[in-house]
C-alpha cells in the first residue's frame, strides 16, 4: 500500500472552505443590508413624526 493517491481529499477540503467563505460573506451581506434598512426605517419614522408635529403646530397656531 505505497500508493496514497486514493485517499487525496484536498479538492474536497478546498471546495468546502470556499463554500464556507461564500456562506459567511452572504450572511454578512444580509446582516449589513438588514441593518442599513432598519436604520433607514427608523430615520423615516422620525421624519414622519417631526412632520406630523410640525403640521399640528401649524394648525394650532392658525387658530390663535
Amino acid at each position: 500500500m505505497a500508493d496514497h493517491g486514493w485517499c487525496d481529499d484536498s479538492d474536497h477540503h478546498e471546495a468546502v472552505q470556499r463554500a464556507e467563505r461564500a456562506t459567511r460573506f452572504g450572511w454578512s451581506a444580509i446582516a449589513w443590508t438588514t441593518g442599513a434598512l432598519g436604520c433607514a426605517l427608523i430615520a423615516l419614522t422620525g421624519l414622519c413624526a417631526v412632520a406630523v408635529v410640525a403640521c399640528l403646530s401649524v394648525v394650532v397656531m392658525s387658530h390663535y
